[in-house]
């Protein structure tokens, strides 16, 4: 998940921005970070890398928004229509609420939250609220979608700012990769470097999620951070947690676990949960439908 921002802010006075540990920082409640051991190669996670030879988009915070003590990002799908109600995606464990707890999963909850949306610069030009959280949960990935009271339109015409495009496949090991944070208007640049069958954070458990290489090296705030690939634009991933202290499974020190049971821990390195199942599960009008053909995030 991500530790407190507090200890973030910590971090960074003794250390330095660019020398704490990579991690997302959710509400008052609680924490996540990264393990400890070498990480793996993608060819050592036996996933096949892909020859990147497109044309490398730009990246940088437009698109984004900043939340009390995390990030996010304004998301569309494939089949979003400009008429459509805007969403915005962040992580399970930056829910205004609380986290949600094993097994929890939270949908058409009224909230209006408010977001800061950022520009290419990562100058915030204007405040966006939410109507509601369509769905949120931390049962195998780590998901916040709340939809918002204007259109795609609505936000272009006023601010020029277009929705970021969530990608309808899974990613691939190897790939240049962006986490976009707006909390602390940074940037992070680094690779997929492979992906883990399960991880494991405290009580709760995540499904083949994403593990950056050690470039990433997030910290508390860029939880709910969008993963870009750098040659499409479009969203891979959601960045969620790390493993700060080297400890097993505990909360902010997540380990991998493979098919077999085995356990790994890699301190120092950083996670986010896959969003490719994501635009399955919303139809016509952004709304979601946890029933429809292809969806498999978890139901309530």
């Amino acid at each position: 998940m991500s530790k407190p921002l507090a200890a973030a802010l910590l971090a960074l006075a003794l250390a330095g921005a660019g020398a704490a540990p990579a991690v997302a920082a959710p509400a008052p409640a609680g924490t996540a970070t990264v393990t400890a051991a070498p990480a793996a190669t993608a060819a050592s996670a036996g996933t096949a890398t892909k020859d990147r030879t497109a044309t490398i988009q730009a990246v940088d915070f437009a698109g984004t928004v900043s939340l009390s003590n995390c990030s996010g990002s304004v998301i569309r799908f494939p089949n979003s229509a400009d008429s459509d109600p805007a969403l915005v995606l962040t992580n399970g464990h930056c829910l205004e609420t609380g986290f949600p707890g094993p097994g929890e999963v939270i949908v058409d909850q009224a909230s209006s939250r408010s977001f800061g949306l950022l520009n290419s610069s990562g100058t915030r030009i204007a405040t966006l609220r939410a109507s509601k959280v369509a769905y949120s949960t931390m049962t195998d990935t780590d998901i916040t979608i709340y939809q918002l009271t204007r259109t795609y339109a609505q936000i272009k015409s006023s601010y020029g700012i277009s929705a970021l495009t969530v990608a309808d496949t899974h990613p691939v090991a190897g790939t240049a990769i962006k986490v976009v944070s707006g909390y602390w208007k940074r940037i992070y640049s680094c690779n997929i470097d492979g992906f883990v069958y399960r991880l494991k954070e405290g009580d709760w458990t995540w499904k083949d999620s994403v593990r950056y290489t050690s470039a990433c090296d997030t910290i508390g705030g860029t939880s709910g951070s969008p993963v870009i690939d750098n040659a499409t634009g479009k969203v891979v991933a959601v960045n969620n947690t790390g493993n700060e202290d080297g400890e097993r499974c505990t909360e902010n020190n997540p380990c991998e676990v493979d098919a077999s049971g085995n356990v790994t821990v890699r301190q120092g390195i950083n996670y986010a949960e896959e969003t490719y199942q994501i635009p399955a599960c919303f139809g016509a009008g952004n709304k979601l439908n946890l029933s429809a053909s292809g969806c498999v995030l978890p139901k309530p």
